[in-house]
């Protein structure tokens, strides 16, 4: 299975598409400013058939996945929204011959793992175009945009063929987006009509998009919709390993945990639930890589603010190096994961209950979800820790405070509570800080261990172990007045 293929290229396109009649006579961009010169190529015949399930999971996604022969792009493209007019399209070359029933490679099935799971994918369409191609230079002679103008014909498997003419504007790579304003406006004046459709796909097929987590009524459900519909974006960038994906994925994940326990009455759940269980159990594969990640950057932040004289031995090595090698483990270990039957149900059912009523007994209402409970919980938490001051488990205890103050901080800024998520997230932050200190402190000891074990000079351990307790100190200073804003927001809410 894929880890980083080098032969996988990604690029964004910019464009806007444009239904036309067949009559419509192609425009002139003589007399733009932002044109100098355009040059028509000559007439291209693509081939292109179109993967998905059988539900049409990619499409409800604004996702296509294809395999074009013809032109001058052959090859697997898989294409995902990326913004307003934006799409990254990932390709892959065709395989060697012809075969009689290509296969979607796996390394783009990954990419959109989160989402087809372990259904099939097999054609769902094929589309033919002849496309005539006109390239837009500015006026220093470099492309700006290309207007492609494409007769289709069209159809779903087992469907009736379609035929229509449309217009496509692309912007080249680097180009100023403000260019679409003077372009589209030529194209729509020789007749255009903003096209009905993203794609040409979503013509054939018909598929509704998924439904808009904004759309639903009640606030906690559109939150955690919302965030499972983070979840799998962060799934796909986590399978790219773009930098700090594994952190927000982790977070994602532990937001809709602690919506979910913090509201179990809207979602028919208790806090034995097995999907609360297995939200905890991926929080903890992710947490392998983040730590690490966390730890090398930590590491290298302070030993660069250290002067040369007080690096002293491999501590570099030891300490950024190793937390790097701990992360390239941690990512493949979570990619395992994220590649078992087990995580497919855990999305399976995290979509069911956004979208599934909660089972109530006859003349039953449903819970009202407010922040009283959540904050009772940080009340009880800092209780005890004020109990433990000074004892052994008291960094224990001031990470119940954090973890309560985050359920507390997502169900406020779910329900429209903003001022008492600030205040929420400020003890968050504020502990996550000394947690962070907790957990180096302890990786400082392990390793000034091996290093002494191993001949090596342990003074620069001992500096940064200081530097880890004071930052702890003072963050323990600021937790009773942190707590004290935060009761204050509750009562004004």
């Amino acid at each position: 299975m894929p880890g980083r293929p080098s032969d996988m290229s990604r690029y964004t396109e910019t464009e806007r598409k444009f239904d036309v009649d067949d009559a419509t006579v192609s425009p002139s961009f003589d007399g733009l400013a932002a044109v100098s010169r355009a040059e028509r190529s000559p007439s291209q015949s693509l081939d292109a058939v179109y993967y998905d399930t059988s539900a049409h999971d990619l499409a409800r996604h604004r996702i296509t996945l294809r395999r074009r022969t013809g032109g001058t792009d052959a090859g697997w493209h898989l294409k995902l929204p990326a913004g307003p007019d934006s799409r990254t399209e990932v390709r892959l070359p065709l395989e060697d011959g012809t075969p009689a029933h290509p296969q979607v490679p796996d390394r783009l099935r990954d990419v959109v793992l989160a989402i087809v799971r372990d259904h099939g994918l097999a054609p769902v369409a094929r589309i033919s175009t002849v496309r005539e191609v006109t390239t837009l230079y500015g006026a220093d002679g470099t492309e700006v945009a290309e207007f492609c103008d494409d007769h289709v014909t069209a159809g779903a498997v087992g469907g009736e063929e379609q035929h229509w003419r449309e217009w496509e504007l692309e912007l080249a790579e680097g180009a100023d987006r403000g260019l679409f304003k003077p372009l589209t406006r030529r194209l729509l004046d020789a007749g255009a009509r903003a096209a009905g459709h993203g794609s040409k796909l979503a013509r054939v097929l018909a598929t509704p998009a998924g439904e808009d987590p904004a759309a639903l009524d009640d606030p906690v459900h559109r939150a955690v919709a919302e965030q499972v519909a983070q979840l799998v974006e962060w799934d796909r960038a986590v399978r790219a390993d773009v930098y700090d994906s594994v952190h927000q994925m982790r977070v994602t994940t532990r937001k809709i945990r602690s919506l979910l326990q913090s509201s179990e009455g809207a979602f028919g759940i208790d806090d034995d639930s097995w999907v609360l269980a297995e939200l905890r159990e991926l929080a903890g594969v992710l947490g392998v890589a983040r730590d690490a990640e966390v730890l090398a950057e930590r590491y290298e932040r302070a030993l660069d603010g250290l002067p040369d004289d007080l690096v002293r031995g491999p501590v570099r090595e030891r300490l950024v190096e190793g937390a790097k090698k701990r992360y390239e483990t941690g990512w493949k270990r979570s990619l395992a994961a994220m590649r078992t039957p087990r995580y497919f149900r855990l999305l399976d059912a995290l979509e069911e209950l956004t979208t599934a009523e909660p089972s109530l007994a006859p003349g039953e209402e449903p819970a009202e979800v407010t922040i009283d409970s959540a904050y009772k919980r940080v009340r009880k938490a800092a209780k005890k820790a004020t109990a433990e001051e000074g004892g052994e488990h008291a960094d224990e205890a001031l990470h119940k405070i954090r973890k309560r103050a985050k359920q507390l901080r997502y169900t406020a800024a779910a329900t429209g509570k903003a001022k008492v998520a600030d205040r929420a997230k400020a003890i968050q932050s504020l502990l996550g800080d000394h947690q962070d200190s907790v957990v180096s402190r302890a990786h400082l000891s392990r390793q000034a261990q091996q290093a002494h074990a191993a001949g090596e000079d342990t003074f620069t351990y001992g500096l940064l172990y200081q530097q880890e307790h004071d930052l702890a100190v003072r963050c323990e200073d600021q937790v009773a007045d942190a707590l004290e804003q935060l009761a204050k927001a509750v009562k004004k809410a």
